[in-house]
């Protein structure tokens, strides 16, 4: 248990400091967000005067917290390029070789993930309070929309990390980056209340876990929701985290049988 986790610390950080050479990619993966913030949050204000939308705030309130799960979710569906980039000069092949920790080399992907997603997530919250959005749940609705954020990063890390396994591609994790996230995205509550979207839409975001993060930040950052709104998508995302964590584990296996 011990070596996994001195395993687990030093990948991570081997990882942070690869991150932190090239910064420029932490920039330009919040030029879309904020983007949908700005343009959104203005364009689309009037929207929560319609009859049957759930939200008593303003429109920019309602989609700060599914624009953060937004930013979480892309970044996260690029986890998987380290993976490809580490097979690609040999170097995961060496770490198969070694006594490293299989797990070891998964969470830290995902706790490197989560930690640029934290970052940037203050950022967007940032920018949404100087633009006049506010939160009636204070820093303890920030915290646990913050947690939704690790939650989702570590699912869609660990998703990418199989997918790189499996495919050892670079164009085939970015055809699977732009399949899965808009329509996650957009079948989700984050840009929309879903009951004035159409029945199935409603019904697909249920089982969406997109969904779930959006809404355990929505709760959180209202400050008066039912904590079974803020707890229930929580232990639907950890269990998610588990099970897609194990999954992408298992994919070491995988390529250690192609090469």
């Amino acid at each position: 248990m011990r070596t996994a986790t001195q395993h687990t610390a030093l990948l991570t950080a081997r990882a942070l400091r690869s991150v932190s050479r090239v910064p420029v990619f932490m920039v330009m993966n919040l030029v879309q967000p904020m983007l949908w913030l700005l343009l959104f949050g203005a364009l689309f204000r009037s929207v929560v005067e319609i009859p049957g939308f759930g939200s008593d705030g303003t429109y920019l309130e309602f989609i700060t917290p599914g624009i953060v799960m937004m930013t979480a979710m892309f970044g996260a569906a690029w986890a998987g390029t380290t993976f490809v980039q580490d097979m690609e000069r040999g170097v995961m092949d060496r770490f198969l070789a070694s006594p490293t920790s299989r797990g070891a080399l998964m969470v830290a992907s995902m706790a490197c993930q989560a930690v640029i997603a934290l970052a940037q997530a203050l950022v967007v919250l940032g920018v949404a309070w100087l633009c006049g959005a506010r939160f009636d749940g204070g820093l303890g609705g920030v915290g646990l929309l913050l947690l939704g954020v690790v939650l989702l990063t570590a699912i869609f890390s660990a998703l990418s990390n199989a997918f790189a396994l499996l495919t050892g591609q670079q164009e085939a994790l970015i055809g699977l980056s732009q399949m899965i996230t808009l329509p996650l995205m957009f079948l989700s509550s984050a840009i929309m209340d879903p009951r004035l979207s159409p029945a199935w839409v409603a019904e697909v975001a249920r089982y969406n876990p997109f969904d779930w993060a959006v809404r355990l930040g929505r709760a959180a950052l209202d400050g008066s929701a039912p904590a079974s709104e803020i707890w229930g998508p929580a232990a639907l995302l950890a269990a998610a985290t588990v099970v897609m964590a194990w999954v992408a584990t298992r994919a070491f296996r995988a390529r250690q049988k192609s090469v």
